[in-house]
Formats: structure tokens, sequence, C-alpha cells
């Protein structure tokens, strides 16, 4: 049985039928998209139950494997746990039917980029390979195909990190970790220790690219640091020059990306490159081409002397924090969103220091005003009233940062949808005409 009807659930199902297997797919939604990719799945031989005959199917299965948005306390996957049946997630299942070593890359930000820069960096090395997993193409997908990889560099969510048993990455990246998916986990530790699998099953033969000084348990694998501040570490930071053991990688200077995080970033990709014997001049050199994913500290317009940011990637605090340091100069923010369990009292200070209006959305806009106090917040019902009222108040010189710090559930689909909302909403302020003046 595979759980759920989203993108890594039909990859499942397509590499389990693939594999022979005979398969159902259960999925308790019943949406008109639910329902288009049930009879795909029917046409190629799957079984699926949608709506309540999915959560009430009472057959027995050899296994169950669980998609990572969908929560084990639901009543879809309690129905299969019940009765006994072992479960475990999208990614579990296709390690076992993967031959390529694997870099698996976590983090509560950076993820994504990281998983870019390294897919990239060891392609330039010439290592052919394929970036799965969180960053979109469920390594599942990839199984399906007969080609070769000489690695797969895989992006993994705590929630995918839940349901593994013998997952084990030759590279295992840990990029940081800061409050987030609180309302899913019910402490920090709880999601620490989700995280914190991803080295479960590495031996001496493996390696863990971490942060210098990162207070983590005993690993089995060789460890390769990195550090923007400290420089004990194997990878460090002076001033823009990425440096390995004192020897010059990559000018930052140099390239599309700009800050500490970025910097970090790169240090882990090129921790992977020396990890598994690239040729690391060869991924510097493949850097200078590479543009940062849309919606991180994405540069959308400048309109009447006013810069308009989208980093609708921030979902959580840290990430905002980032954000908010690396704009100079006089900063309204757009911030706020679905309720995750975590307080955003923790970063007021540097909201006090460093933004003049704050103009909060989703339903967490009124306890943040609370904790902002007394940075002048002004809460409101849509992002588009959000940005009519940033563009009333900005000067030129100003830059207006959209970077909510939570996620987009209450009020989009995703950061995706909601970045491109905003990216839209400030394109059609670019493009009234200026007032003019009547004598």
């Amino acid at each position: 049985m595979v759980l759920g009807l989203g993108r890594s659930g039909i990859a499942a199902a397509r590499l389990l039928l693939h594999r022979g297997a005979r398969v159902t797919v259960c999925d308790s939604g019943e949406s008109s998209a639910v329902m288009e990719r049930a009879e795909l799945l029917r046409s190629e031989g799957a079984t699926v139950l949608t709506g309540e005959s999915a959560v009430r199917d009472a057959a027995h299965y050899d296994l169950g494997i669980l998609s990572p948005g969908i929560e084990e306390t639901t009543a879809l996957v309690s129905n299969v746990t019940a009765k006994g049946i072992p479960l475990i997630g999208e990614l579990e299942m296709a390690f076992g039917f993967c031959n390529s070593p694997v870099v698996a890359i976590t983090g509560s930000n950076g993820k994504t980029t990281t998983t870019e820069l390294t897919s990239l960096m060891l392609e330039a090395a010439g290592l052919h390979n394929a970036a799965c997993g969180n960053i979109g193409t469920p390594m599942s997908e990839l199984m399906v195909t007969s080609e070769a990889w000489d690695v797969l560099v895989t992006e993994v969510s705590s929630f995918q990190l839940e349901t593994i048993r013998t997952f084990r990455p030759k590279v295992a990246v840990w990029l940081n970790l800061s409050p987030n998916h609180l309302d899913r986990y019910p402490s920090m530790q709880e999601y620490r220790e989700a995280k914190l699998r991803l080295f479960e099953n590495q031996t001496g033969e493996d390696w863990a690219v971490v942060p210098y000084g990162e207070e983590l348990p005993a690993l089995r694998a060789r460890t390769i640091s990195f550090s923007v501040t400290d420089p004990a570490a194997d990878l460090t930071l002076r001033g823009t020059e990425i440096l390995y053991r004192g020897g010059l990688l990559l000018d930052l200077a140099a390239t599309k990306l700009r800050g500490p995080h970025n910097a970090a970033n790169l240090m882990a990709a090129f921790g992977c490159g020396i990890a598994l014997g690239a040729d690391l001049s060869r991924m510097a050199a493949a850097v200078g081409e590479y543009t940062p994913p849309p919606h991180r500290c994405e540069f959308i317009a400048e309109t009447g002397g006013v810069r308009w940011i989208n980093d609708s990637k921030a979902t959580n605090l840290d990430a905002m924090g980032k954000a908010i340091s690396s704009v100079p100069g006089s900063l309204i923010l757009i911030a706020g969103g679905k309720d995750k369990g975590f307080e955003f009292a923790p970063i007021a200070p540097l909201v006090r220091e460093r933004v003049s209006l704050a103009i909060l959305i989703g339903e967490m806009r009124h306890r943040i005003a609370r904790d902002w106090t007394p940075v002048a917040c002004l809460p409101v019902e849509s992002l588009e009233e959000a940005i009519a009222l940033a563009a009333s108040h900005a000067t030129p010189g100003t830059t207006v940062l959209f970077s909510p710090g939570t996620s987009s559930y209450d009020m989009f689909t995703n950061y995706i949808e909601r970045g491109e909302s905003f990216r839209r909403c400030v394109q059609k302020l670019s493009e009234k005409p200026p007032l003019t003046s009547i004598h």
C-alpha cells in the first residue's frame, strides 16, 4: 500500500509496479486533482482508493509506503499501523533499489540551494549525478529509469528521515538547525532527533560534512567541517574568499551568491567534493554560472527608488534573520503566515534594530505584532493589501523585504505560490503610471 497521491506517492507506486508488485494507493482526499491522479494510476495498473474508502480500507498488505507530507497520526495512517503493517517512507523504499552512492543534505535552511550547488559542481567535476528528494524529484522517480549515476545528490527533510531504516548516505551534510515544524513536533528536541537520523546508519567508510563546533552526537563517519567565523574549520571564510585548509578555493565576489549563509552552502558543497575525491578547481569554476533559486532573497523590481525583495522561501526565523541582516539601509518588512508552533519573540531584537515598519499577514499577524512591540506593526488581511500599504509608506532608498518567517498554508498552497503572488503584485505596481500634479 502506498499512502498519498502526491508526487512522492505516485513515484513510489510507479516504481513498485515497475518491479512487479501489486499496488494499492490510498489518499483521503477527493479533490479534482486527486481524482485525476487516481485515474492515471489506475490506467497504469494500480488499485486506487480515495476519501472514506481509503481511510476505512480493511485489506492487509505486506508493506506500507508513506509519503513525507502525511503525518503518522492521521486516520489514514492509523488504519495501516493498527493492522500491524510495517511502514516505511518513499525515500527508504527507493534507497533499497539504489545502486549509486548517495549524498544526503539536510538542515532547517539552505537545503535546496546546497543541493543544487552540489549537483552542479560535482557534474562539472565529472561526476554524473541527479538531484532528487525533497528538492522536487522523488528518488523513486529516478529508480524507474535505466540511467546510471556516479552519485545521487539528495535533499532530505526531517519528515523523510522519520521513516528510514537502512538509508545510509555515503556523504551526510548537516547544514544548520533552527526552530521549524513545531506544529508537527512537540519540541525542538524531537525535531532535532528526526534530523539526526541522517547519520544513523553511517560507518567509518562514510563522510559527514558538518558545521565546526556543532554539538552533534558521536559520529562514526569521517568528518569535514566548515565555518564562516572560525578559522579552525577545514573550510573557512576570509572576507569573501572560501578556503580549504588555508588554500583558496573560490572568491564569492566572482559569483552571483552573496552573504555568509551562501558561503556556508558553498562550503558544504565543496565538502561533498572533498569526500568524493572530486576536482575542486573544476567545482569552483562551475559556481560562476549558478543563479540562486527564485523566492530566496530574490530581487524583483525597483520602483521610484524602492527595492522589492522576494524571500518567500523563508519559512522559519533563522531564514528571516539572515534575510533582514543582508539588507542595508531603511527596511520595511512584510511577514507572517501559518502558525507552526513557534514564537516570533526570539527575533524581536533584530527587528527592532533594523525594521522601520512591519506589515503582517496570515493567522499569526496579531501575535507577531505583540511579540515585536515597540516596532510599528500593521496587521492586514491579504498580501495584496500588505504590498499596497508598503508602497504607500516606502520612500526612495527603502527596501521592502517579503520574508514571512513561517509557512504559507493558511493562505497559499506553498511558498512558491506565495512568492509568485508577491512577484505579480509588485510587477503591477511598477506598471502603474507615475502620479502627475495638476496646476
